[in-house]
């Protein structure tokens, strides 16, 4: 195992360390470098660098993936890392909204819905 991907792996225990091994195991049988691509560059390589705290990149991730508005699981993967570094739901709410100006009301609902989802699962944990 690299030095990579071991920073990668270490990044993802505090941040959302289940949904990275669901992950890893949905792509082992059909391409197990890309859950490594996915450990390596923005875990280790971006996540960790120094000008920003993990609460900030996943504001920056929540608002980005509720934006594009194609990536469900992941967005609910990163609500629950933004929790999980610190975010309150309230913050994500608002993040959530404030796409609404810039993604329009379809993405910020659909985002919404899945912010709603991923706050259930956690309660339920």
């Amino acid at each position: 195992m690299s030095k990579r991907y071991q920073k990668g792996l270490e990044q993802l225990r505090l941040m959302n360390e289940k949904s990275y091994n669901t992950l890893k195991a949905n792509l082992e049988d059909i391409s197990p470098d890309l859950a490594r691509f996915v450990a390596e560059f923005p875990y280790a390589d971006i996540y960790t660098r120094e000008n920003l705290d993990l609460k900030s990149r996943e504001i920056a991730t929540v608002a980005a993936l509720t934006a594009l508005g194609t990536a469900p699981l992941q967005l609910k993967s990163h609500i629950k890392g933004a929790i999980n570094v610190g975010c309150s739901k309230e913050e994500i709410i608002e993040v959530i909204i404030q796409m609404a100006v810039y993604a329009g009301f379809p993405a910020a609902i659909n985002g919404m819905m899945i912010a709603k989802e991923a706050f259930e699962e956690m309660d339920e944990e």
